[in-house]
Order: C-alpha cells, then structure tokens, then sequence
C-alpha cells in the first residue's frame, strides 16, 4: 500500500497536436503539456497522489509521436505512478482498447488507468486507509461502495459523466447517494461547478485545466488539493488569458421552421450547406480540428431552439466533413 500526504484531482488535459478552435498558441501541445508538467510537480513537492479525471488526449488516437513521447516524460516524472479515469475522448468504442493511446500509456506502466467500474486502489493518506474507486465514461457507479472494499477510513470514487450540478444540461444525470463513499470527483463537464451533496455524497467537479472553447475563456484552471485532514485547497495553474481569437460570427441566423420527421434530413443538410458557404472573416483563423464552426453551429442551435433531431444530424455531417480534411 503506497502512502502520500495527499491526493491531487488534476482535470481533463485533452492533450492534443491539434489546435481547437479560436486558441492563439502558437504551439498549443506545449502550452497544455506545460500544464501537465506543473501539476506532477505540485504532486511531487507536497507528495500527493496525481488522479487525472480522464481526457487525457483530446482524441482516443494521437498520431503525433513527438506528443506522446513528451507528455509520457512528464508522467514518469511523477514521485508516484498516477492514476487516470477513463474519459470519452479516450476510447474510440464504448470501453478502452488495445488500440487506444490511453490503454498503451496503462500497458507501459506509466498510469494506473481505470478501465471499468469498480475499485482502483486502496492507499494510505496521512493515517487514514483510502479507497479509490472509479467509474469510466458510459459505465454505471454502484449504489454500495463498501463491499468493494476491505476495512478502509473512507472511499473516494471518480466519474467522468454528465452530472447535473448548477445550470445543467437536458439529460444530464443527477447525482446519487453512494454507500460509504463520502466524495465523489468528476471529469467531462469542462468549467468547474459548486458541490453536491446526496445523503453524506459529496460530488465535485473541477473543471479542466484545458480551456478549448470560447465558452471556458473565464474558467480558471486549477488543481485541487485533498489534504490528509480533509482540506481542499485550489492550486492554480499559470495560464494566459487572452489566448481566444475572438474575431468574427456567422451571417444572420436562418429562420428555424417547423418541420415533419420526413423533413428532418433535408432541413440538416441545407443548414450545414448554408453554414458552410457563409462568408465568414475567420478563414485566417480557421482551426485545425474545424471546432470553430461547430462552436457557430452549436450557438445556432440555442439562439433557435433546433429540434435535437436536427441538431444530431447536423453535427452527422460536420464530423464527416472534418474527418474528410484529416
């Protein structure tokens, strides 16, 4: 059993060679490994246990060798072999694969990676014995933490999931009251969000340290220190603020119609054709990843109150446009 002074909840990296978006970087895999780099070093200055929320790269495959070979450096950095929940961006199926940048990381031995729901590891935290558990992207929590574990002070589980803190979206999942764990950290939903509490659950989200999106250009990107008297401390990570081009919108939203199922196809199409043709002043700020004009489309989307069938095809056809341009 490993003992540390502490745990270190470090959110989604989304680690990429690939810029999104509106980002300024000039090297944006180095500005986010930087990121990375700073969070194993407050983990090895206070002796904390480094928990990655999942999303370690932005996509289940990094082709660029250079990107992995560096952020592998800085894991192995770490006094201590850090642990990563298993996020959707991670996985190109419903679970991680041999073929997954993330499961190669697990099989060198760089992380302890959480591949399905159940527990992780059981470490010692000042004097108390902590459980760890974890549940990955798409996979369900148990209701009853504690027969997954043998005598332990207290359970600590990790979700990567849409959870319905403040503000949250159609769909989301409410938090649920776990046996015998009293927190609950979670990954996926990108700005960091006030506490929960379920019965004697305590849910947490973070945040990323990466803001990819216009969205998250107020989000302040920190690490969050869990102290062995139950003390949490934000850490902040060094970071620029204007790193948004935020030149230019699209033309004039087009007018959303009522439309019947049948028409639903057709309607997607023209919209995306219509999105696509729009004089925009972005071509010289045109992301690598085409995420800027999903970000249009999507702001479309609430301004109009779109039909989520719409929505879906929609977005069908932007990720086949994008995948054609790779």
């Amino acid at each position: 059993m490993r003992k540390a002074n502490g745990l270190l909840f470090i959110g989604d990296p989304h680690v990429s060679s690939r810029k999104p978006g509106r980002r300024r970087d000039e090297k944006y895999a180095s500005t986010i490994l930087s990121k990375v780099e700073y969070a194993i070093s407050v983990a090895n200055e206070r002796k904390l246990i480094p928990i990655f929320l999942g999303d370690m790269h932005d996509s289940a495959v990094e082709t660029d060798e250079g990107v992995k070979t560096r952020l592998i450096r800085i894991l192995c950095d770490a006094w201590t072999k850090p642990i990563s929940n298993v996020g959707n961006h991670d996985i190109r199926n419903t679970t991680l694969t041999t073929g997954d940048t993330l499961k190669m990381y697990a099989e060198a031995g760089v992380l302890v990676v959480a591949d399905k729901s159940g527990p992780v590891e059981t470490v010692m935290i000042g004097d108390k014995v902590v459980g760890i558990g974890a549940t990955p992207y798409g996979q369900s929590w148990p209701t009853d933490a504690r027969p997954l574990f043998g005598e332990v002070d207290t359970i600590i589980w990790l979700t990567h999931h849409d959870i319905a803190f403040e503000n949250p979206y159609p769909g989301s999942i409410a938090p649920t009251s776990i046996a015998g764990c009293r927190l609950v950290v979670n990954g996926h939903i990108h700005l960091h969000k006030n506490p929960v509490r379920v019965l004697k659950t305590l849910w947490m989200n973070p945040g990323n340290i990466t803001r990819q999106t216009v969205d998250t250009m107020d989000h302040d990107p920190a690490v969050w220190e869990l102290t062995a008297d139950s003390k949490f401390n934000k850490i902040r990570i060094p970071h620029e603020k204007g790193v948004f081009d935020l030149t230019g919108k699209l033309v004039d939203p087009i007018a959303q119609e009522q439309v019947s199922e049948q028409a639903t196809e057709t309607l997607a199409e023209s919209e995306f054709v219509n999105l696509l043709s729009a004089d925009s002043p972005m071509e010289m700020n045109k992301s690598d990843d085409g995420s800027i004009l999903k970000e249009e489309i999507e702001e479309k989307f609430e301004r109009e109150n779109t039909p989520h069938d719409v929505r879906t095809l929609i977005l069908h056809l932007h990720a086949e446009a994008t995948s054609l341009n790779d």
